[in-house]
């Protein structure tokens, strides 16, 4: 703990109070009001109302009753009517009275001694630290709240501090006995020896199995799953850890996993075995996730990716045969036509004659048939599917791991992907079945295999080929056939990994039993969703109604509006906002007064404002550090990754800044739950900041992808013409709040459909208040995702490019709309949502505890492509909405205008975002995903630092100006940005080096002296 948190303790801060605080905290209700009353004067009425209010907020009474800010005192000398608030000081001239009021006090509200509750708050702590795995300092924090809650008279910290040590210790032993305990000898044995290294290598095992195969190949594959066979080979995932709270051996494992071989060989015994333990059982999990990473790539990259390529060439040859022979077919065709008209009765010769005539000869006609022919599909094939015949030919790339991928990993199925999955698992048995007479080499036996399982069109051509011996079938597609079914239900997840974390059965995630039972009531209340729904859906119904009316009462034909003959609606562009002078002229006037400074140095300057930011980056093994200037070194590593220009110009001649420091903490130092709370920090600040409060409250958010190309051969990028061009790339998918700052983000591979990951961004977020608005782009949205969004509480506005082609949809069949009644196209049955309603509740309810993300939950709402009946109720709850949204957006200017400002707002983000990243042409060079994290969090936390710098510099340049009689209105300072960085030098040579701030800030540039570039 810092000395301001020590000092803090059981006090009052020397933060001021504001007056909603002290409104809050310090009321007397009539029963406080009666009991004070029993005492005599004025003075010891008010001391000892000071005494109860003061254990009530702090949890403790003070030696000296009256150190209590003055705002407290004059509010509870107002509440008590006590004209003359100074007569409290004859409060403390009688010792025994203040002793005596204490003891009435505890006697009357319930308040023990901490020798009397200890007995609780240890067994309370002693859960706590052992479920949840919390350091030091969030459980000696989480202590004083339970201390509070329970009336327990707050200890001395230090009595606090060593309890809490003493607690979290023997619960860390017992994790340790635990796990090294379900170890047999033999086991241990076998998890002491990863950490040796093996003759004539120079790595040990488990720094070995630390790193996933990223090579996209069939022998990439090959060597991923030997690695996954290597670890389940351990055997550790029999070990029985029942006892032992998942999130703790996961805790461990993480722990493990970032830990070098030789530290981990230094632990004691226990603890060194118990943190192999968890390591290797979480390996086992991730190894298994980054293999079937690496076969989802193979597939849709290196194995379809280049056979459509081939099958486009091959279109284009046949493209000339077609331009060659169809002239020839379209003549003969045309003279049968007008032979039609000549009459009845027309010789078959005269009808030759003319085709010879005009094609040439019949020779040429029948070469022109043969020549077409082959190049028709079959009527019920699909006309892109050719890249299938493509990837047959390519059957020795997959081989290998088609023997072991299902012999090295435990999948399960839903029961319509058993058959699939049971003709996965037999291809190993069939690629090693001997070559007979009758079924010869690249052939299987079609008894052997489940000839239903391949669909019609392109895979039946090719396994049934034409060709084949009798009673065979074409091994290469078949094998194919199965695989790319194996890939389409392990993609939905109706084929599902056993032992893994991404690839998991979606549904069984879902809350059931004991845990739903106990969960359902405190989420329904708090989701507002009630157990039956009809009154719910008959508000719905009303508000729908409404809706429909007042927009067709207030649509303008004239005006903006247009609804064309099918009803289709269309709405013209919305004149841009008009940019006065005055705005024009203030927006040159600050970004001209903002202070000339290196990216470094915004960093260090927000460290020293904000000491909670610079704290936050804590080591991980959640010791306190004994480094020096461990702020110059974090800041030089944010620099050196948000701006992706590598260490190099980060390095000087200074302890803080040499290459060695740098690298360790880098590795110790950096990582996601540091961004998150230093994060916090920033949120927190940039809202007490008067002109971020102007720009919004914080509670409308909007979220979009930031991409980057990936250059280096990962399984975690995926190909996209349309923004990587030829390469590969990743999304940054983020949430900006409306004061401007960045709450949350996640990289994505590729770019998948960023509404798919919207709520499981907003459910984690760095920090702020909860948003109520939520704002995407336009191409993401659907029904389903409208009826979770909203079911979970949020008002979702996702921007409308396409509003013609939106369907909209009425509950009421009889109701006359006026001119939008044809508008009305799309029917709500409210009986399916009624219907579906207990199992909507169950998938709503297990996305909000967390106990599935709602990217699989949308999973388990549709199956191949298509909604299951649960889904179809989903979105048929969301179609309401959808349409409110429709009707509103079409109907009320300034919503539209608010969708348009979020989304600006997002893409000046990315536009600051794309500046500061610049290094390697703006291209990520990290293969894995953590490190893709580590590097766009680092970025997303720099984003922020100067968001909040330009943020407190553009609102102290508003003050000056003020107060040099400049006329600022406050709707010109709300549309100022903080998305800037002239002024930020991102180039060169850095500093690292703070100047002494008179005031806490360093001086404003003067906007009308042009200063040289």
């Amino acid at each position: 703990m810092t000395d301001e948190q020590v000092a803090a303790y059981g006090r009052f801060g020397a933060e001021p109070l504001d007056q909603a605080a002290v409104e809050r905290f310090f009321f007397l209700d009539d029963a406080d009001r009666e009991l004070i009353g029993r005492r005599r004067g004025d003075h010891n009425r008010l001391g000892f109302a000071l005494q109860l209010v003061t254990v009530r907020h702090l949890g403790t009474f003070l030696t000296d009753p009256l150190d209590v800010p003055l705002m407290v005192l004059d509010y509870v000398a107002a509440q008590l009517q006590v004209a003359d608030p100074s007569v409290v000081k004859r409060y403390t001239e009688r010792e025994k009275t203040r002793l005596e009021h204490q003891w009435e006090l505890g006697e009357v509200f319930g308040y023990v001694s901490f020798a009397a509750g200890r007995p609780g708050l240890v067994r309370w702590l002693d859960d706590e630290a052992w479920t949840t795995g919390d350091g030091p300092r969030a459980l000696f924090f989480a202590a004083v709240g339970w201390l509070r809650q329970h009336r327990v008279l707050l200890p001395g910290v230090t009595t606090l501090v060593e309890l809490v040590a003493e607690v979290r210790e023997a619960t860390e032993l017992r994790l340790y006995d635990a796990l090294a305990g379900a170890v047999s000898a033999e086991q241990a044995v076998d998890l002491e020896r990863l950490l040796l290294v093996p003759e004539g290598q120079r790595r040990s095992r488990l720094d070995r199995w630390r790193r996933a195969e990223r090579s996209t190949t069939g022998r990439g594959m090959v060597r991923a799953l030997e690695r996954v066979a290597e670890v389940a080979g351990l055997g550790m995932r029999r070990v029985d850890t029942g006892a032992v709270p998942t999130r703790r051996v996961i805790g461990l494992a993480r722990y493990g996993l970032a830990a070098k071989a030789p530290k981990l060989a230094r632990h004691p015994y226990r603890r060194r075995i118990a943190t192999l333990l968890a390591t290797v059982r979480w390996l086992e999990v991730t190894a298994t996730d980054d293999a079937l990473e690496l076969f989802d790539v193979f597939m849709t990259g290196e194995l379809v990716g280049r056979a459509s390529k081939t099958a486009d060439k091959e279109k284009l040859r046949q493209h000339r045969a077609y331009a060659r022979h169809a002239p020839v077919l379209a003549q003969a065709v045309q003279v049968l036509l007008d032979a039609a008209e000549w009459g009845e009765g027309v010789p078959l010769d005269a009808v030759w004659d003319a085709i010879d005539s005009t094609v040439g000869s019949r020779a040429r006609l029948r070469a022109a048939v043969e020549g077409v022919t082959p190049l028709i599909s079959p009527a019920d094939t699909d006309p892109d599917g050719q890249w299938r015949a493509a990837v047959v030919e390519r059957f020795a790339s997959v081989r290998g791991f088609v023997k072991m991928l299902c012999q090295v990993i435990e999948f399960g199925a839903a029961a319509d992907a058993r058959r699939v999955l049971e003709a996965m698992r037999r291809l190993p048995e069939l690629l090693d079945a001997r070559p007979s007479n009758r079924v010869p080499t690249g052939f299987l036996d079609a008894r052997a295999v489940d000839v239903d399982l391949v669909p019609k069109g392109w895979w039946q051509r090719l396994v049934f080929a034409k060709d084949r011996p009798e009673g065979t079938v074409d091994r290469n597609a078949y094998v194919f056939c199965v695989l790319e079914l194996f890939h389409t239900r392990l993609k939905h997840r109706d084929i599902f990994a056993v032992v893994s974390d991404r690839f998991a059965d979606p549904r069984a995630r879902l809350l059931a039993g004991a845990r739903w039972r106990a969960v359902k009531g405190p989420a329904l209340g708090a989701l507002g969703l009630p157990e039956s729904p009809d009154e719910l859906l008959a508000a719905h119904a009303q508000d729908l109604d409404a809706a429909w009316r007042d927009t067709a009462g207030g649509i303008d034909h004239g005006g903006q509006v247009r609804i064309d003959a099918a009803g289709r609606l269309h709405l013209a562009k919305d004149d841009a906002l008009d940019e006065p002078p005055s705005l024009a002229d203030l927006r040159r006037r600050t970004t001209g007064m903002l202070p000339a400074v290196d990216m470094p140095e915004v960093i260090l300057e927000l460290m020293a404002l904000y000491p909670g930011f610079g704290e936050a980056f804590t080591a991980v093994t959640g010791g306190t550090s004994r480094l020096a200037d461990l702020h110059i070194s974090v800041a030089a590593l944010l620099t050196a990754h948000a701006l992706n220009v590598g260490l190099t110009p980060m390095i000087a001649d200074t302890p803080a800044l040499n290459r060695g420091r740098l690298a360790h903490v880098d590795q110790h130092y950096l990582r996601p739950e540091c961004y998150t709370a230093a994060n916090a920090v920033l949120l927190a600040a940039q809202a007490e900041i008067g002109l971020a409060r102007a720009w919004g409250g914080g509670l409308v958010a909007a979220v979009d992808g930031m991409r980057f190309v990936v250059p280096v051969r990962t399984a975690d990028a995926r190909a996209n013409p349309k923004y990587f061009a030829r390469k590969r790339g990743v999304t940054w998918f983020n949430m900006v709040s409306d004061q401007a700052m960045g709450t949350a983000g996640k990289v994505l591979s590729g770019t998948p459909r960023d509404t798919l990951h919207l709520v499981d961004l907003v459910y984690h977020p760095d920090g702020g208040p909860r948003p109520e608005v939520l704002i995407t782009d336009a191409g993401s949205y659907s029904d389903v995702v409208f009826g979770i969004v909203t079911l979970l509480g949020y008002d979702y506005r996702p921007v409308l490019a396409d509003l013609p082609d939106a369907k909209l949809w009425r509950i009421d069949a009889g109701a006359d709309y006026g001119s939008l009644d044809r508008a009305a196209r799309g029917r709500i049955d409210l009986g399916k949502i009624t219907r579906h309603w207990p199992d909507i509740l169950r998938v709503i309810v297990s996305i909000h505890a967390g106990d599935i993300s709602a990217h699989d939950a949308i999973r388990i709402l549709q199956h191949d492509g298509r909604l299951t009946q649960l889904g179809d109720a989903v979105a048929t709850y969301g179609r309401i909405f959808k349409t409110l949204h429709v009707l509103t957006f079409v109907d009320d200017p300034s919503y539209r205008r608010q969708l348009k400002a979020m989304r600006n707002l997002q893409e000046g983000r990315h536009g600051l975002g794309r500046h500061i990243f610049h290094g390697r042409k703006g291209e990520l060079h990290r293969a894995y995903h953590a490190g893709m994290e580590d590097q766009l969090g680092a970025l997303g936390l720099v984003l922020n630092c100067v968001t909040l710098w330009n943020t407190i510099y553009l609102d102290h340049a508003l003050d000056t100006l003020r107060a040099q009689g400049y006329p600022v209105t406050d709707a010109d300072a709300a549309r100022l940005s903080a998305y800037q960085a002239r002024h930020i030098n991102v180039h060169g040579h850095y500093s690292f080096t703070l100047p002494e701030l008179a005031g806490g800030r360093r001086p404003l540039r003067d906007p009308d002296v042009r200063e040289p570039e």
